[in-house]
């Protein structure tokens, strides 16, 4: 996508990951707060994004969408493509307006998503090819927890269960998880942070990550 290639970035694109049950979500809000303190301008945003195509992608994790005729859920290879093209929306609507005005943009979940969920079941060079529009962030925080600590956490949130979240899913997932990330390594700045500490203590290490892009001292 050309736009995505060239657009002028003013801004920093930081992205968090990790496992459903992680506190992606909650680190994402934590962390925005934190920064406008700051005096900086932040967009929080997500994927699936809150477009036409994200909304199916979360109507298909939720079991509300799925193959003609009650045949069951979409295929692998279909939701692959539909994350694929929500992010090339969402870039497009969201993210690169806002780099270009020289905010700073962050994201819950992005590529490395589509390379543990979908590269579980997909061969990984496969999903990183219906990906390659996608620009690359300026830092990835990988929260990092086991699979029974996020099992858990998800056990108190409550809510229906999605599509990945059973637990032989998500041990599959959370090896794709560090697979994808030694993929990624040699050209993308992706650094760990121990989500098994408190709220406070992951938001504090993910800020000192935060402020060593931008170049700041505390």
């Amino acid at each position: 996508m050309s736009a995505a290639r060239t657009a002028a970035r003013k801004g920093r694109f930081i992205v968090l990951e990790g496992l459903d049950g992680a506190g992606t979500t909650t680190q994402v809000e934590r962390l925005a707060s934190a920064l406008r303190a700051e005096g900086h301008v932040v967009v929080t945003t997500r994927e699936p994004s809150d477009g036409p195509v994200g909304t199916m992608i979360r109507q298909a994790l939720t079991g509300r969408l799925g193959l003609p005729h009650g045949a069951g859920p979409l295929t692998s290879e279909t939701l692959a493509l539909l994350f694929a093209a929500d992010r090339t929306d969402h870039l497009a609507a969201r993210v690169l307006p806002a780099l270009a005005e020289g905010k700073l943009v962050l994201c819950d979940r992005y590529v490395l998503s589509s390379l543990a969920y979908q590269g579980a079941s997909l061969p990984m060079a496969w999903v990183e090819a219906i990906n390659s529009h996608a620009v690359s962030p300026d830092l990835t925080l990988f929260v990092g927890v086991a699979p029974e600590v996020a099992a858990k956490r998800r056990a108190v949130r409550g809510g229906a269960e999605e599509l990945f979240e059973a637990d032989e899913a998500q041990r599959r997932i959370a090896k794709q998880y560090l697979a994808a990330i030694r993929r990624r390594a040699k050209k993308e700045r992706i650094v760990h942070i121990d989500g098994e500490q408190g709220i406070e203590a992951v938001t504090a290490a993910s800020l000192v990550e935060i402020r060593r892009l931008l170049g700041r001292k505390r």
